[in-house]
């Protein structure tokens, strides 16, 4: 039975690259195994993102109503997602017998691993408290391997052919022998001519070597959504280095850094400020004005006789939590101040309190 991705995720089939992202955030975020939801309908969720949020699964799923695999069978899928579910890290039937064939040394069929992706990239991105308020967009210059601009990423000299190899006549695979004293025996491994893809330029790109890609830079623009915190990961895909012979790109993942707040304090999705008063104000009451996320001030009424250590709770002018639906809670701690230097009027003031027993 085929499911229907865009109701999954709660979006329209008209739904921009961005709606679905935000509401994939905003789903993975309250179905989370780890904050207690539904650990079935959070893999349903990001088998959804996974094909929405590629551009090419993504037509072939509106076309079809399924994305159709290379080498799955129909009738046949099985995937299950293993590690951080966000990260998205995968391991299916196909990779299974990849393994096998290569502990025991068969080839037959079977699919070739694809050598030609590309490696994924992993960066570290700071920002700042603020910009946990609303989201923010970073644009990064990444240095990495792109896609060759002479051949097109083929690896072929333009106007040349693509020819079988010549050492393993198209199969991507060659008998090795090994001898031992008492016998002999038999196993495939892959071909070092073609690494496995069973062809070979013609004549190899004067610019890239036959790779397919070269060194170069590319800009990138990437959403950070609201109520991100350090040591979260966003995965880009199709943003890593770009493959050899037009293979897929890896992908790209970033790592969050918060940078740490003059003034307030973040802990989970609330904030805590510390507020210095005077012995008058904390004797007398008095209103005083405490730092928000906005960068406006907040007017807290102090009422008369309160006690150094105090804690007010302002509601929600915390973080935005991820999940997109409220936000965390501002605690503020009173600190009454003792003078360091004291003029004399001071002191003959201070001195006539001390009678008062004040």
């Amino acid at each position: 039975m085929n499911k229907n991705y865009y109701k999954i995720l709660g979006v329209s089939k008209q739904a921009s690259s961005t709606e679905i992202r935000k509401a994939y955030h905003k789903l993975a975020h309250k179905y989370h195994p780890d904050k207690g939801g539904d650990g079935n309908k959070f893999k349903e969720i990001n088998e959804a993102y996974q094909i929405l949020s590629n551009q090419e699964k993504r037509a072939q799923y509106d076309k079809f109503g399924r994305v159709f695999e290379r080498g799955s069978q129909p009738g046949f899928d099985f995937q299950w997602s293993w590690g951080r579910p966000d990260i998205g890290f995968d391991f299916n039937v196909e990779d299974l017998s990849d393994l096998v064939e290569e502990m025991f040394g068969f080839s037959g069929s079977r699919k070739r691993k694809d050598f030609k992706k590309g490696s994924s990239i992993k960066i570290d991105v700071e920002i700042v408290l603020e910009e946990t308020l609303r989201g923010t967009e970073k644009e990064i210059k990444l240095r990495k391997q792109v896609s060759c601009l002479r051949c097109q990423g083929i690896g072929a000299e333009p106007g040349t052919k693509i020819v079988e190899c010549f050492s393993c006549r198209g199969t991507g695979h060659v008998q090795e022998v090994k001898k031992t004293f008492f016998t002999s025996f038999t196993k495939y491994i892959v071909c070092p001519e073609c690494m496995g893809e069973g062809y070979r330029p013609e004549k190899p790109c004067n610019v890239c070597r036959g790779e397919g890609r070269t060194k170069g830079e590319e800009d990138i623009k990437v959403w950070v959504p609201a109520g991100v915190d350090t040591n979260q990961i966003i995965k880009i895909e199709g943003k890593g280095n770009a493959g050899r012979k037009s293979g897929k790109p890896g992908d790209l993942f970033i790592r969050i850094f918060l940078k740490e707040h003059s003034i307030l304090k973040r802990k989970g999705d609330d904030l805590y400020v510390s507020i210095p008063i005077l012995f008058s104000q904390a004797a007398l009451g008095d209103e005083i004005d405490i730092p928000t996320l906005e960068g406006e001030n907040f007017s807290l009424k102090i009422p008369a006789g309160i006690e150094s250590g105090k804690i007010f709770r302002i509601s929600k002018k915390g973080i935005p939590h991820f999940s997109g639906r409220g936000r965390g809670d501002l605690y503020v701690q009173l600190a009454i101040k003792t003078p360091k230097k004291l003029s004399k009027k001071q002191k003959e003031l201070l001195k006539k309190l001390r009678i008062e027993k004040i």
